[in-house]
């Protein structure tokens, strides 16, 4: 199964999900039949809370630390301020409050300016077995890579009112080496600070990772492919990034403007001449914590789309173009970098291969045995009847999925994307061909029943005859718009069909969703992981807002991303009749 960690909450958690609640989480997915737990990343979001444009691409979040399990300190201090965060931040709701991690970084500093000394090698030890990460001081010199640049970081931001890199004094921005020794001898104790978070983080991840070892569980941590501009990473390694574009995704039949990110690509010949130590080094920090990886946004190993930073943001990804640019560069420079990620680590890796995808990517990552992931309602047969596949259809190798943190739930797609297309891709594609779309949208889609910038087809739309005959056009001269009719006119139908449902209910029922699910278990696929709020679609007293109820809206500055929380605590979930049904399909279809 698939979760943020900040959208899980235990009885004990001050505010968010933290590190200690996977063990609980462990504990329910035995119970269900799962064996593999997809985590969002875990790394530092500064104070954006994103966590695909993070602070650090290796520090780990400080708000998922919980006080109550700090090693080598004395908490007995603290334990009202602790219950009285508890109060102040309660959980159970539908959204995240991320005020709770200025509280909590208040509340970490005190204990550490209580109980610890700022030199590492006075700092509290404790016994640790030869495959932990061992006390402070060894934490900090294992990581010696990253760690001293993120706590300097982290300390210039609260300098500066969090304000970013490139906005700071030059000798600060451009790491003036006479400037930054003498900062570390004024702030060594918040320095220390930084980095005593992060050995404690890194000892509860190591804990969770062992308890779910025991239980044969595995986490399948997400190494984001980029890393935010305002971040750790690219103030210390500025020859590692091109800072003149920013990296995104081309138009799509779901994004009509593509998309824009931000962040900057790689200057890959930089990260060459240093023998891809950076990437490396990412690997070897991950494997303390995760079994297997997932990349994120993989085809940007293979080419990655990029917009020069002066372009107008309103424009999206629209003016972009691919790096490397030449299409006969990408399969072997994708080969070169999986190459890298395979022979250095022992983390099975696995690859987000979705969007616009090179046609190197299957073939490369077959060779190379990483699986990829198959999302349930873009398994069609594309260009022919338009069929959801089989499970046969799907790859071996490959994660089967219902949908992802960037796309709706599995009641979001039903009610609100299901038989539709997008507004804004059918508005520019009838501009291409000279359509006027005032006029002829009325007759072609059911505005009155459309929403949230989809376009829901008239059932009298009923064959490309009728289509073309509409818009005045002939078959061969708009097949781009008959793909997109196809794709998605009588798309219910299909699924309906396709699940073996008779009846077509307007929402997501716990029956329809069971049937999902086991089309989607049942694909040979070898790994099928659902987010969690999917395999709760099968539980009548689970409902959420359909369309709002999301981890992000992709392409869109909304209050709501990333602040999805599952209103049931964790020690309840051990008890919930759904948890049958979640085992049944595990055992129906041998995933268990």
């Amino acid at each position: 199964m698939a979760i943020p960690l900040f959208s899980l909450h235990s009885q004990q958690s001050v505010g968010i999900g933290e590190i200690p609640d996977l063990k609980l989480l462990v504990d329910w997915c035995t119970k269900v039949g799962f064996s593999l737990i997809q985590l969002l990343p875990l790394n530092d979001v500064g104070f954006n809370f994103t966590p695909y444009d993070a602070a650090s691409s290796f520090a780990v979040e400080p708000m998922y630390l919980s006080p109550e399990r700090l090693q080598g300190v004395d908490l007995r201090p603290f334990r009202q301020k602790i219950s009285g965060l508890r109060k102040q931040f309660p959980l159970g709701g539908f959204r995240v409050n991320y005020k709770i991690k200025k509280e909590k970084m208040k509340l970490f500093f005190e204990i550490f300016r209580t109980n610890f000394l700022c030199h590492p090698e006075d700092g509290p030890r404790m016994d640790r077995t030869k495959d932990d990460i061992g006390d402070f001081s060894s934490f900090v010199k294992q990581n010696s890579f990253w760690i001293l640049d993120y706590a300097l970081f982290k300390v210039l931001k609260e300098i500066h009112k969090e304000s970013s890199w490139e906005s700071w004094p030059s000798e600060f921005k451009n790491r003036d080496p006479k400037a930054l020794r003498i900062l570390q001898d004024q702030y060594e104790q918040s320095l220390r600070f930084h980095q005593w978070l992060q050995w404690q983080l890194a000892l509860q991840l190591e804990d969770a990772r062992r308890y779910a070892a025991a239980q044969h569980q595995y986490f399948l941590g997400d190494m984001p492919f980029l890393v935010s501009r305002d971040s750790a990473d690219v103030w210390a390694n500025t020859n590692y990034f091109k800072l003149n574009l920013a990296a995104g995704a081309p138009p799509d039949a779901y994004m009509a403007k593509g998309q824009r990110w931000g962040m900057p690509p790689y200057e890959w010949q930089a990260l060459e001449r240093d023998g891809f130590r950076y990437i490396k080094e990412k690997l070897r920090f991950y494997e303390n914590f995760y079994d297997l990886i997932r990349i994120d946004h993989a085809v940007g190993v293979f080419r990655l789309w990029t917009i020069p930073v002066e372009e107008s943001l309103e424009n999206g990804g629209l003016k972009g173009h691919f790096d490397p640019p030449g299409e006969e560069l990408w399969e072997a420079h994708g080969r070169k970098l999986f190459s890298i990620l395979v022979e250095n680590t022992s983390m099975l890796a696995s690859a987000e291969d979705l969007g616009v995808i090179p046609e190197c990517s299957s073939r490369v990552l077959r060779e190379f045995g990483i699986p990829g992931m198959e999302i349930q309602r873009w398994m069609k047969d594309w260009g022919k009847t338009y069929d959801f596949l089989s499970s046969e259809g799907y790859r071996a190798a490959a994660v089967s999925m219902l949908g992802t943190h960037d796309s709706t739930s599995l009641k979001g797609w039903w009610r609100f994307e299901a038989g539709t297309v997008d507004g804004e891709m059918m508005k520019r594609k009838f501009q291409e061909h000279g359509l006027n779309c005032e006029k002829l949208f009325p007759a072609l889609f059911d505005l009155e029943n459309s929403a949230h910038g989809r376009l829901l087809w008239r059932k009298e739309i009923a064959n490309e005859d009728i289509f073309c005959e509409k818009i005045g056009r002939s078959m061969q001269s708009v097949n781009d718009l008959l793909d997109l009719y196809h794709a998605s006119y009588g798309e219910k139908e299909k699924y309906l069909n396709f699940i073996g449902m008779e009846s077509s209910p307007d929402d997501v029922t716990p029956e329809f969703a069971k049937k999902a699910l086991l089309r989607a278990c049942e694909s040979q696929s070898i790994f099928s992981v659902h987010l969690l709020q999917d395999w709760f679609s099968m539980d009548e007293n689970f409902s959420p807002d359909a369309w709002d109820y999301r981890i992000n809206f992709p392409g869109i500055l909304s209050p709501n991303n990333w602040t999805l929380a599952f209103p049931v605590a964790l020690e309840e979930m051990m008890d919930l009749a759904v948890n049958l049904k979640i085992r049944e399909i595990n055992q129906t279809t041998g995933r268990l």
